[in-house]
């Protein structure tokens, strides 16, 4: 039986993590059982990366309050977690007299959320905020702004896991049990014994739930397509640019990224199956032409990479959208709380939830405060971003700075070791993407990956082969779980050259439970390499 803890949480996405993280601020013992193999696998990392400001949510909801709450201190965690966030404002466009109505009641209704900075405005205006825009007029909202989700993310769990929370990855949750008022947690590596459960699942919360006893939620997706464009043109787009939205729907809008991207999307399609990423040409194609209605300035020679994100959504007997469950059901699940269908704005509003989760637990226990919390967390430097002097200094420091392994995004070896050595103990690709941009420029990893491959066995030795191997990373023969189709819908194990993998060379079925693969396409946009990330 592994150690008994005082909060076990289930699920290390952005809430998850915020939870971990808030409740590092007390004298408890925390455990974060994660099914993936890193924080921000699934929704928090497959989204438009925006600061929202809580005006398209309904009055008085708790996604409304939250995310109000997420943007006002949104700078304050910047500062504190050493992550990107631009406070760039957005623009919503519109054309005509219905537009315009629309626009109004969605002002009024920031206005009553209690969301500062939201403003009409004319063409005129409109153009000079963001010159390339095909509108008459908008509602900005100054205080809206991008962040970087998985840096976000992994800032959120690294404080966390500095202030006492153990992180244990390739731990699904397979059945739940209690007994004198424990709470016993069975995953394919053991047990786990804690005091208080906290359902942070995501797209499996509703699973979690029916393993506490709380069942009856309809959870249905809400799946997106993006893609993504080169940094080139970044330059061009200041903010993002939405359209109307209607009651449900934001639209497709382009968005900026905080590393100087852009992407278009996203659609929204509903679906039961919660784990296919994979992205149909036909709305590759689709978000072209819509986003082009809005922003002329998108290129079938700009893509570099596409992605799929979905939400979990928790609906009434019929179909409709309900707001983010909380609840502690005394009767049921004494000492559990249970989160459901907690989607968008969950990224802006992961704090401000945790805060809330935690004034629920203390109506039942007073906690103590930590007095050694330490709400600062430190990244990795990006030598990109540092001066000229800068780069000396670091050079200087450390020889390492001055290899230069992927050129595209400039990631030095330092960066790279740093991330393969990251506190969470994460050794996958993946992870070292979502940490140093490595392999998210223009050749998508067609020159860097394999060196950075080559730097992981001798690093971390021959023992970590398990966590490089397929779970949603890139691994030995390069085979992607999440995002790991092309395309047109076949599965991806190979580079970016659709050259085979060892699995393929040897026959396909070489490795147990690895597919035949077609590697008879011609190279293009498609046979790019995927992966489940924000650029």
């Amino acid at each position: 039986m592994k150690k008994q803890y005082d909060v076990v949480i289930i699920g290390a996405g952005v809430v998850g993590s915020a939870i971990a993280r808030e409740l590092s601020r007390y004298k408890l013992s925390i455990a974060v059982l994660e099914k993936n193999l890193d924080v921000c696998n699934e929704t928090s990392g497959r989204n438009s990366a925006v600061v929202h400001g809580g005006f398209a949510n309904p009055i008085g909801s708790l996604k409304a309050k939250c995310c109000v709450e997420g943007n006002r201190i949104m700078d304050q965690l910047a500062e504190e977690l050493n992550f990107p966030f631009k406070r760039c404002g957005k623009v919503l466009v519109g054309n005509t007299p219905e537009d315009m109505e629309q626009l109004e009641r969605t002002m009024k209704q920031g206005a009553v959320n209690g969301c500062t900075g939201l403003e009409m405005i004319d063409e005129a205006k409109l153009h000079e905020l963001v010159p390339a825009v095909v509108g008459k007029f908008a509602m900005w909202s100054k205080n809206s702004g991008i962040m970087d989700p998985f840096l976000y993310t992994v800032a959120l769990a690294e404080n966390a896991h500095a202030n006492g929370a153990d992180f244990f990855f390739d731990h699904k949750v397979e059945a739940i049990t209690r007994e004198n008022e424990l709470y016993y947690l069975h995953t394919a590596h053991g047990d786990f014994c804690t005091r208080w459960v906290v359902n942070a699942a995501g797209l499996g919360a509703k699973q979690i739930s029916d393993l506490l006893g709380l069942t009856g939620y309809r959870v249905i997706g809400s799946r997106s397509n993006y893609s993504i464009l080169h940094k080139r043109m970044g330059k061009l787009l200041p903010m993002p640019v939405y359209p109307v939205p209607s009651n449900t729907y934001m639209g497709i809008h382009i968005t900026p990224t905080v590393d100087g991207n852009v992407t278009v999307g996203p659609d929204a399609e509903n679906t039961d199956v919660l784990d296919d990423y994979s992205v149909p040409q036909a709305n590759m194609d689709s978000l072209a032409v819509e986003g082009a209605k809005l922003w002329p300035h998108i290129f079938k020679k700009d893509q570099i990479r596409t992605f799929a994100g979905i939400q979990p959504k928790w609906v009434d007997e019929n179909g409709a959208i309900q707001d983010w469950k909380v609840e502690i059901r005394d009767d049921v699940a004494p000492n559990a709380v249970n989160l459901v269908g907690i989607e968008s704005p969950g990224l802006t509003g992961s704090v401000p939830l945790a805060r809330y989760v935690i004034g629920l637990m203390q109506e039942r226990e007073k906690f103590e405060e930590n007095p050694d919390f330490d709400p600062h967390h430190k990244g990795i430097v990006k030598f990109a971003e540092c001066t000229p002097e800068q780069q000396a200094e670091l050079i200087a420091q450390d020889p390492d700075y001055g290899e230069m392994i992927c050129s595209c995004e400039e990631v030095t070896k330092a960066e790279i070791l740093q991330a393969i050595h990251n506190p969470l103990g994460v050794s996958t690709m993946t992870g070292i993407k979502y940490r140093t941009r490595a392999m998210m420029g223009g050749c998508q990893g067609g020159f860097c990956q394999m060196k950075i491959e080559h730097f992981i066995e001798p690093e971390l030795g021959t023992e970590q082969e398990r966590a490089l191997k397929p779970s949603g990373v890139m691994g030995t023969h390069r085979q992607y779980a999440a995002g790991g189709e092309l395309s047109d819908g076949t599965e991806r194990c190979c580079d970016y050259r659709r050259r085979p993998c060892r699995s393929c060379r040897s026959g396909g079925a070489a490795q147990a439970g690895h597919p035949q693969h077609d590697h008879s396409g011609a190279r293009g946009d498609a046979g790019r390499h995927p992966a489940p990330v924000h650029p």
